[in-house]
């Protein structure tokens, strides 16, 4: 039987991912180039906004508790999570070759495609993690902490090579799965209040970033290894949604915020693997409009925040075609 508060968090988890991204990345049109930013570059001080769109941790979380209680082989699970990557690969190839043999700006084509791409590192991550679930499944989540405490003080305490940080990619992500493997045996608010002060440290009196997301051109990020401050923030975030299961399963009762669920996880990663094939699309179409307010221009002001808050519908209507038009695809390979 399905646990109706664990499909809310996983739908809670996509839409801070896909909100996210869509909130924190800014194409902007200079002539004849498209350049990636973020509005987090030109207002830091709206870095806390980032705490209510970063939910990886919560995927983690989530992934832990299905696997604790699934029959299913971890094989045919990662075989669901990629089956929506061939249809956005060979989309993908015929657009990189149609933009290029068009005299597209190669830096600009590049750009667009890491947009897409570079997300997909949570598939790797994740599948190894479901098929190492049998392995860690009585492992305290102290033991990752500390493996990404030792490696963060490895490269900023002691200068270790940049390399040493990748470490913390399989490390980090562990610590929430693991809460989610064992999360009868948490109790959220000790997670939810301990995590959130010990990220208020590592950041007033650490020295790291405040955002938990990644932003062009900063000298350190929280994501990009992983750092103790992003896992301490995760272990709050999976604190409070210990927290929230119980109310969620009330809420999920109500058919039609269930049917809202459900039919956000049917089709999560296909969502996941399109959303920012979605926002590239309606930034190109709208091109000949000339430049417009929080789609196209400089994130410099609030303005552009509150112009891209009205664009969101626009990228879910854009995702809605892009999703259905890949189970077409699918469906015809």
């Amino acid at each position: 039987m399905r646990d109706r508060g664990v499909d809310a968090l996983r739908a809670l988890a996509i839409a801070g991912v896909v909100c996210g991204h869509w909130l924190v990345t800014a194409l902007v049109a200079d002539s004849g180039t498209i350049r990636v930013t973020s509005p987090l570059k030109h207002l830091p001080e709206l870095a806390p906004v980032s705490w209510l769109l970063q939910t990886m941790a919560l995927f983690f979380l989530v992934g832990g508790m299905v696997a604790a209680r699934s029959t299913t082989p971890p094989r045919l699970r990662l075989i669901r999570l990629l089956r929506p990557l061939p249809a956005l690969a060979g989309v993908w190839a015929v657009v990189v070759v149609v933009l290029l043999a068009c005299g597209a700006d190669p830096a600009t084509v590049a750009a667009l495609a890491k947009l897409v791409w570079a997300p997909l590192w949570f598939l790797p991550v994740y599948g190894a993690l479901m098929a190492a679930a049998p392995l860690v499944a009585r492992l305290h989540p102290g033991w990752p902490v500390a493996v990404v405490a030792a490696v963060d003080v490895a490269r900023f305490g002691f200068g270790a090579p940049g390399w040493v940080g990748w470490i913390n990619v399989g490390a980090a992500w562990l610590v929430p799965f693991c809460v989610g493997l064992s999360w009868r045996r948490f109790d959220g608010r000790p997670l939810l209040v301990g995590g959130a002060a010990a990220t208020a440290v590592l950041i007033t009196v650490g020295g790291y970033p405040a955002a938990m997301v990644g932003v062009p051109g900063a000298a350190l990020s929280n994501q990009s290894p992983p750092t103790l401050a992003a896992v301490t923030f995760g272990l709050a975030q999976a604190g409070a949604a210990l927290l929230l299961l119980e109310p969620l399963r009330r809420l999920m009762r109500r058919p039609a915020l269930w049917g809202a669920v459900a039919a956000v996880n049917v089709s999560a990663m296909t969502v996941y693997v399109w959303h920012q094939t979605a926002l590239i699309v309606v930034t190109a179409l709208a091109l000949p409009a000339g430049p417009l307010a929080g789609l196209h221009t400089v994130p410099g002001h609030l303005g552009w925040v509150a112009a891209r808050l009205a664009w969101l519908p626009v990228f879910a209507l854009a995702l809605t075609v892009a999703a259905r038009s890949a189970a077409l695809i699918r469906a015809w390979g």
